[in-house]
């Protein structure tokens, strides 16, 4: 009964199997059928729950919204705080559960941006990156370095992994002291800058027509370029580099696979109707997506599922599947990424 009476705050732990026993002992020693109480359920995590009410109607409440443990029973006028303090839930993408397909590598960067915003972030990726099966094609490039007069890096790997081979070749960045860079981006102007390099070329649009727009302007008939490169990738930048006259070399650095994963925990969220989004980060996270989750039932899985798009060619291979891109940011990177997807989902609500 001091318990009931008292004017201090109850917190009951694990307590929800006896909530109707809490209730009704509360009120028969004393405490007011109308006092406060809150019970969160997952608290702190993008996930939580919270239903609110008094002593009286508490327990109706909680079997409508099926609330279930594990939770926290709170009990006392500090409840009454709750919509002045509630930072948590108010979060732009709390209660959204977004698939992240990127590489794990790098995925936990972009991770961490959507759950600072509140969402819950099930990483499935759907691309490894792994060294090429042969380093034939960058070592002849490697060892002829100094004869090319710009390298063009498309992605912060091309850089990871052709600097790592320049290493194992027992040479260093010295041996790039007379070509000029190029870097499709800043998150691959910020890979070269971890090795002292500066990028002399970052295209206005961060994607292979921005680098043909920006040589485009230039005279690079006899000129040679280096492009390290991922095996499988789009011929547009070669290509329109040849077309101006210009002696191009196609090394691949490394390659994109399908990784080992637990595709069907994945799908048993889609089945469950408890994804969101799906945010797709290039040509191959598209491609793969669909190989793992089964061509013939991948459409099925994402109806409903919002379709996030880094940029103009990840959307339109994602059309290609009959995936129609829901958000694409007008600056194709990770960060304007995730403002896209907050405005995004501020709409919906």
């Amino acid at each position: 009964d001091r318990i009931a009476t008292g004017i201090g705050t109850l917190v009951f732990f694990m307590g929800m199997k006896n909530l109707q026993n809490i209730v009704d002992n509360l009120i028969t020693y004393g405490r007011s059928p109308q006092c406060p109480v809150a019970l969160i359920q997952w608290g702190t995590r993008t996930d939580q729950k919270v239903v609110t009410g008094t002593l009286q109607d508490i327990v109706p409440k909680v079997k409508e919204a099926q609330l279930g443990p594990p939770a926290i029973i709170v009990v006392g006028e500090v409840v009454k705080l709750r919509e002045k303090l509630n930072w948590f839930e108010t979060k732009p993408l709390f209660g959204r559960r977004v698939v992240v397909t990127r590489s794990r590598e790098q995925a936990s960067v972009f991770a961490e941006m959507l759950i600072d915003r509140g969402a819950k972030t099930i990483e499935f990726p759907s691309i490894e990156v792994v060294p090429p099966s042969s380093w034939a094609e960058l070592d002849a490039a490697i060892d002829g370095l100094e004869r090319y007069h710009w390298v063009i890096f498309t992605s912060a790997n091309a850089v990871r992994f052709f600097m790592q081979r320049l290493r194992e070749r027992g040479k260093d960045v010295r041996q790039l002291k007379d070509a000029k860079l190029c870097a499709v981006g800043p998150k691959t102007a910020e890979a070269l800058d971890q090795f002292s390099l500066r990028a002399d070329i970052i295209p206005a649009e961060f994607k292979a027509e921005g680098v043909i727009e920006a040589f485009g302007n230039m005279d690079v008939k006899g000129l040679r370029f280096l492009i390290p490169r991922a095996k499988k990738a789009r011929e547009l930048i070669p290509d329109k580099l040849r077309e101006l006259g210009a002696d191009v070399t196609v090394a691949t650095a490394y390659d994109n696979v399908k990784p080992s994963t637990d595709v069907e925990r994945v799908k048993k969220l889609f089945r469950e109707k408890k994804i969101s989004a799906v945010t797709f980060t290039s040509l191959s996270t598209v491609h793969n997506f669909v190989e793992m989750l089964g061509r013939s039932g991948y459409k099925e899985l994402m109806n409903g599922v919002a379709v996030a798009c880094i940029g103009p060619v990840t959307s339109k291979t994602a059309e290609e599947y009959s995936m129609k891109p829901d958000i694409m940011p007008k600056e194709y990177t990770i960060p304007a990424m995730v403002n896209a997807m907050v405005d995004y989902f501020k709409q919906k609500r």
